[in-house]
């Protein structure tokens, strides 16, 4: 399994190879990807606290001194809990794929495996198009309240999503180029 992910992800890259490119190189890619992880790691911290009050962890979530702020609520509704457990353990599961997508292959994995920057788009879109109903439609229109906490994981969402469209672009880029006809042999 190991070796498998190795060569879906990296090729027959050396392993101290793809580290050292990883934690050292200092392309665009490689920033956006940096930046994408800490934005997911902000969303796992937020939802963290959420998921500790859906499983009984802690018993309420502090909000700021205004009255449309009731996280307890919004967190603690039917719409929370209709996946047949609470929504907040799925969203960190939700953060930890795009941290791995982010964290996978070599700094031009967009030329060599342009699939990755497509995967960790098409993923972050769909994470930000429900973070979207759940911000704009749910907790105004429905719950009639606002979670802080929900609130920081929607534009952590909307965040990555941004963060990983510049490598999507260049990754199909680098496909359009690869089925462009090359010289003909006469």
């Amino acid at each position: 399994m190991k070796q498998a992910l190795m060569q879906a992800t990296s090729g027959d890259m050396n392993p101290q190879d793809l580290r050292r490119r990883i934690q050292w190189d200092d392309s665009a890619e490689m920033r956006l990807r940096r930046a994408a992880i800490g934005t997911s790691l902000v969303g796992i911290a937020s939802m963290a606290i959420v998921t500790l009050f859906q499983t009984g962890v802690i018993k309420h979530l502090p909000d700021p001194p205004l009255e449309s702020f009731h996280s307890d609520k919004v967190n603690s509704s039917s719409v929370a809990f209709g996946y047949g457990m609470p929504d907040g353990p799925i969203t960190l599961g939700a953060h930890a794929v795009n941290i791995a997508l982010a964290a996978a292959g070599p700094p031009e994995r967009h030329r060599d495996r342009p699939w990755i920057p497509l995967l960790a788009t098409a993923i972050a879109g769909a994470q930000a198009a429900v973070a979207a109903k759940y911000l704009f439609y749910q907790m105004p229109k429905v719950d009639k309240a606002w979670c802080g906490y929900c609130i920081t994981d929607a534009l952590t969402h909307f965040g990555t999503f941004a963060l990983t469209l510049p490598e999507a672009g260049k990754a199909v880029a680098a496909l359009m180029e690869s089925r462009l006809p090359g010289p003909q042999p006469h």
